[in-house]
C-alpha cells in the first residue's frame, strides 16, 4: 500500500507523515523542485524514515501536478490513499495566488489521483468552505455557504466543490477548524488566526500590570483545534471503511467568544484580561452604510491603518471578530467514537502555544535591535553631549558607526569629549553653540546641515531645571523665562530647522529628552515640568501631521539621572538614581524601536492614578511637598547648603517613590 500526500512539508501535512509512518506502506509527497532543500531538512529534523518517505518533483499549478509520463507510471495503481492538502491558508494572500493554489491546485490533485488510480481522494477543505453562513452549517451543507465575497473563503468553497463533483475516484473532504500549534509541544510555522493578536497581548502586558482590569470585545465565537487532533483525526478517519462521499467537521463542539479566547491567551501570557466585554452584535443597528461611510473617511482608515500596522493584525482578520457560524460536527464525532481522539481545551493548552511564540515567532525575535543596525552611517545629532546622558548616548552611537554630531555650550569639555571619542574610533564632530540664543541654533542647523547635507536623528537632550516652591518664585520670573527658552524653544528651534530636509527625504527621528515630572507633575518643579510638558505637547501635534512623511518622534519621559544637573539637590545623593549609562540605554532603546513614547511604569502609573483619582493624587504630591521643603540651593542659602542633608523619613519616602522628581 502506498500514499500521496501533496502539501506533506505544509504545517498538518507534516504531523499527518508522522502518523502515516506508524501505518505500513511508502509515502510519496509531491515536492516543488526548488523546495527539495526544504524537504531534506524537514526530513531530517523529523526523523522520518528515508527508504518509506519519498519525494515526487512536481508543481501544483501544472496539469497532473506536473508529474512526468514516467513518474505516472511507476505510481500508477499503487495509491490507496491521496491526501491532498496543498493549498493557501493565508487571507492576506492576493485572490490569483489564492485560486491558483486553492482552486487549480485542487483541479490538478484531482486529475493526478484519477490519473493514478488511486483509491481515495482525501481533501483537507476548511471551515472556511462555509463563508459567513449564519447559523448553524451541518457536514451534510455545502449550497448553503454564505458571505464568500471574500477570495480566500470562495476559494476554499469553489476547491471543495470540485471534489464533491468528481465521479472518477471516491473521496472524503474534511474541514478543519482554526488551526493552532500542538497542543503537547506548542510547535506551529507560521503567525496566523489568533496568534495575529498575540503582539497586542504582549504589548498590554509590557505597558500594564496583569491585575489592571480592561475593556474589550466579545464577538462571536471562533472554531479553535490544535494540529495534532487535526492530523489524528485525519488519518483515523481515512483508514475507516464505508465512510467515502462524507464531510468531517473537525471543530471544537463548544467553541469560545473571541472576547473569551483572547482572555485564555492573556492569562497565559500573564496580560491584562479583558474583565468586560462588549458585544460587537450591539453596533448592527447602526445601517451598513453608515458604518462603511465612517470606516472609509481618510483619518478613520489612516487610524485603523496605523494601529493594525503596529499590533501587526491584519484587516482581513478584523471581519472574522463577529464571525456568525456554528458547526455541527456529528458525522466526525461517530468516526472518531472509541479512539480517544477528541478536542482538547483550550485553556489546558494555551500556555504552549503562547511560549512557543514567544521564543520562535514572536515578530520583535527577528527585528534588528543593535544599534549599529539603526545608525551605522547615519548622521545623529545629540545637544548637552559633552557630559551626562548627551556624553553617554554619544559614545554608544559613535561606537555603533554613526556620525555623531555633539553639541553643547562649553568648548573646552565638549572638545575634550570629541577627541576622547575619536581616538577610540568614532566619526565624531563637535559645535558649540548656546541653545537658548535663537540666532545661534540657527546658525548650529545651517553649519550641520552644509558640512553633513542631513540629520537622521536629532537628540533633543540639552536642557535646565530649576527646583524651586511657587512660593519662593515670586520674584523670580526669569526662572521661568530662561527654562522655557532652553527646554523648549531652544528645541523646537532644531527641530523646526531641521525638519525640511528630514520631510524632503521622507525619514528622520527626533527624539526629545522628558521627564517622568511631566506625568507626575511634580511639586517644586513647575517652571521645569512647564517647558518639557510644552515640547511633549508639541510632539504630539507634530507626529499626526508627519508620521506621514516617514518622520518619527519619541518622548523619553527620563526618571531620575544622577547628572550635574541635580548636584544642587543635596537629597538626591541619597535617593535612587539612574546613572548617565543607564539612561543611554533609554535613548538607545528609542532609537531601535522609535516609540512615541518611553516611560517607566511608575510614571504610567502616576498619570493614570492622576486620571482616575485626582483629588487622592493630590493629597500625595501635597504630602511629597510638606516632606521635601525647598533645597538650600533654591533659598541661596550656600551655609545650609554645605550642612544640608535629607532625613531619613524624606529617603524611605524617594526609595518608596523610585526615580520621581521632586
Amino acid at each position: 500500500m502506498a500514499y500521496f500526500v501533496t502539501g506533506g512539508t505544509g504545517f498538518i501535512g507534516r504531523f499527518l507523515i508522522d502518523n502515516l509512518l506508524k501505518r505500513k506502506g511508502s509515502i510519496h509527497v509531491l515536492v516543488r523542485k526548488d523546495s527539495l532543500k526544504k524537504f531534506e531538512a524537514l526530513a531530517k529534523q523529523r526523523g522520518w524514515d528515508r527508504k518509506r518517505v519519498l519525494p515526487v518533483t512536481g508543481e501544483m499549478t501544472e496539469a497532473r501536478c506536473g508529474l512526468s509520463a514516467a513518474q505516472l507510471r511507476a505510481l500508477s495503481g499503487k495509491v490507496r490513499h491521496f491526501f491532498h492538502l496543498a493549498a493557501i491558508y493565508d487571507m492576506a494572500a492576493s485572490a490569483e495566488s489564492m485560486r491558483a493554489a486553492n482552486v487549480e491546485g485542487t483541479r490538478n490533485a484531482l486529475e493526478l489521483a484519477a490519473a493514478l488510480d488511486a483509491g481515495c481522494f482525501h481533501h483537507v477543505s476548511s471551515i472556511a468552505a462555509a463563508g459567513l453562513y449564519p447559523g448553524v452549517f451541518r457536514e451534510d451543507m455545502f449550497e448553503e455557504a454564505e458571505g464568500l465575497d471574500d477570495p480566500y473563503l470562495r476559494t476554499k468553497h469553489e476547491s471543495e466543490g470540485l471534489v464533491r463533483a468528481e465521479k472518477r475516484i471516491k473521496w472524503r473532504i474534511y474541514r478543519p477548524g482554526m488551526v493552532v500549534g500542538h497542543s503537547q509541544t506548542g510547535e506551529i510555522d507560521k503567525i496566523d488566526g489568533p496568534y495575529y493578536f498575540f503582539t497586542f497581548l504582549k504589548k498590554l502586558r509590557q505597558a500594564l500590570p496583569p491585575w489592571m482590569p480592561m475593556l474589550g470585545i466579545e464577538g462571536g465565537r471562533v472554531n479553535i483545534v490544535p494540529v495534532d487532533f487535526v492530523a489524528d483525526a485525519i488519518d483515523h478517519i481515512a483508514h475507516k471503511p464505508r465512510l467515502d462521499g462524507h464531510c468531517f467537521h473537525l471543530t471544537d463542539p463548544e467553541p469560545l467568544r473571541v472576547g473569551e479566547v483572547l482572555n485564555v491567551f492573556a492569562r497565559a501570557g500573564h496580560a491584562p484580561e479583558m474583565s468586560m466585554r462588549i458585544d460587537a452584535r450591539m453596533f448592527a443597528f447602526v445601517p451598513g452604510s453608515v458604518r462603511m461611510a465612517v470606516g472609509g473617511l481618510p483619518p478613520v482608515r489612516r487610524f485603523m491603518t496605523m494601529l493594525l500596522r503596529d499590533f501587526r493584525i491584519p484587516k482581513e482578520v478584523l471581519k472574522f471578530i463577529t464571525y456568525p457560524t456554528r458547526f455541527d460536527n456529528r458525522e466526525a464525532e461517530r468516526a472518531l467514537k472509541g479512539s480517544g481522539i477528541a478536542v482538547p481545551r483550550l485553556e489546558d493548552y494555551a500556555w504552549r502555544l503562547w511560549d512557543y511564540w514567544e521564543r520562535h515567532l514572536d515578530p520583535d525575535l527577528f527585528i534588528d535591535r543593535s544599534l549599529k543596525g539603526k545608525v551605522k552611517g547615519k548622521v545623529v545629532v545629540i545637544t548637552g553631549g559633552s557630559s551626562g546622558i548627551g556624553l553617554a548616548t554619544a559614545e554608544k552611537v559613535a561606537a555603533a558607526g554613526a556620525t555623531t554630531v555633539i553639541v553643547a555650550r562649553g568648548e573646552e569639555e565638549l572638545f575634550k569629549a570629541r577627541d576622547a571619542m575619536k581616538a577610540a574610533g568614532g566619526k565624531v564632530f563637535a559645535y558649540t553653540a548656546d541653545l537658548s540664543d535663537m540666532a545661534d541654533c540657527d546658525r548650529l542647523v545651517a553649519t550641520v546641515l552644509e558640512e553633513h547635507g542631513h540629520v537622521d536623528i536629532l537628540i533633543n537632550n540639552a536642557g535646565r531645571s530649576i527646583r524651586r516652591s511657587i512660593e519662593l518664585s515670586y520674584d523670580r520670573f526669569h526662572d521661568f523665562e530662561r527654562t522655557m527658552q532652553l527646554n523648549y524653544f531652544g528645541s523646537l528651534r532644531l527641530i523646526m530647522g531641521f525638519l525640511p530636509s528630514m520631510t524632503q527625504r521622507r525619514k528622520g527621528h527626533i527624539i526629545n529628552i522628558s521627564s517622568i515630572g511631566v506625568l507626575a507633575n511634580s511639586p517644586r518643579f513647575s517652571a521645569y515640568v512647564a517647558s518639557k510638558a510644552a515640547l511633549d505637547a508639541f510632539s504630539r501635534c507634530a507626529q499626526g501631521e508627519l508620521s506621514g512623511k516617514g518622520i518619527s518622534f519619541t518622548t523619553i519621559n527620563m526618571p531620575l539621572v544622577k547628572t550635574p544637573m541635580i548636584a544642587p539637590t543635596k537629597v538626591y545623593e541619597s535617593v535612587p538614581t539612574l546613572t548617565p549609562d543607564e539612561a543611554a540605554d533609554l535613548v538607545v532603546k528609542g532609537i531601535i524601536e522609535k516609540p512615541s513614547r518611553i516611560a517607566t511604569r511608575l510614571g504610567i502609573f502616576a498619570a493614570v492614578v492622576n486620571a482616575l483619582a485626582p483629588k487622592a493624587y493630590e493629597a500625595v504630591m501635597s504630602t511629597a511637598f510638606e516632606l521635601f521643603p525647598d533645597s538650600a540651593a533654591a533659598k541661596g542659602d550656600k551655609k545650609a547648603l554645605r550642612d544640608e542633608a535629607p532625613s531619613q523619613e524624606q529617603i524611605a519616602f524617594a526609595a518608596l517613590m523610585r526615580g520621581v522628581h521632586w
